[in-house]
């Protein structure tokens, strides 16, 4: 039988043109995967979203004319439902980048000393916005970033956290921890089909993106506290 999924549409955002066609050539050789454009800096991947309406979108942070950040934050204002998900490239040195690329409401990050097989799973997983890239690295970012001196601050909770259930509010703290549903499952004693609709709701009911925006809230809001585990 022949197979009618429709392949993830990708858009390649980079300022080097080695790095892209890299990309391309890694792209190319996923079946369930195909790059419809690519842009050389911030600005005009904003144009090629608006036109091309990929489902997924690899962007690059440092670029020209505008960078990655912005771009993230100007896709997203542009496309609020059922926009492409981001997936931001990053380094290690620059954790503070990629805490402010999540603020801009991007679906996850991957290093540049990913795998090959590395990058396609992860256009499959922020397609999906069903579980985390890295999660123990998404948790350290936001550790970092939150749990920063420097930017310390009261911490005022959202009143949409008074619409979650308990048992929500177990859910969210466990998403704090780069939990999967599988974990969450055995954590809870749910079932994963259970726990899948708590995520759902707990996402509906704060208005979040995905998984990843349920972690900066988490840390933003005080749910999760920077250094100490989940219960």
């Amino acid at each position: 039988m022949t197979d009618t999924t429709d392949p993830v549409t990708v858009l390649l955002v980079d300022d080097q043109d080695l790095v892209r066609t890299g990309f391309r050539i890694i792209l190319d050789t996923a079946p369930d995967v195909r790059v419809v454009g690519e842009a050389c800096d911030g600005l005009e991947a904003v144009d090629l979203v608006r036109r091309l309406r990929p489902d997924v979108v690899v962007m690059d942070i440092e670029m020209p004319v505008l960078d990655g950040l912005e771009a993230t934050r100007r896709i997203l204002a542009q496309s609020p439902e059922g926009g492409p998900a981001v997936l931001v490239l990053t380094t290690f040195g620059r954790d503070d980048y990629v805490f402010r690329a999540l603020q801009a409401g991007a679906s996850g990050f991957l290093l540049k000393t990913a795998t090959p097989e590395d990058l396609i799973e992860a256009i499959a997983v922020v397609h999906r916005g069903d579980a985390l890239l890295s999660p123990q690295l998404t948790r350290a970012v936001v550790e970092r970033a939150v749990g920063d001196p420097a930017t310390a601050r009261v911490v005022v909770p959202s009143p949409a956290l008074a619409t979650l259930t308990e048992r929500e509010r177990e859910v969210l703290d466990r998403l704090a921890s780069g939990a999967s549903n599988a974990e969450i499952a055995r954590r809870l004693f749910l079932g994963e089909a259970t726990v899948k609709t708590h995520v759902s709701n707990v996402l509906g009911k704060l208005g979040l993106r995905d998984r990843t925006a349920a972690v900066v809230f988490a840390y933003e809001n005080g749910v999760a506290v920077p250094g100490e585990p989940s219960t």
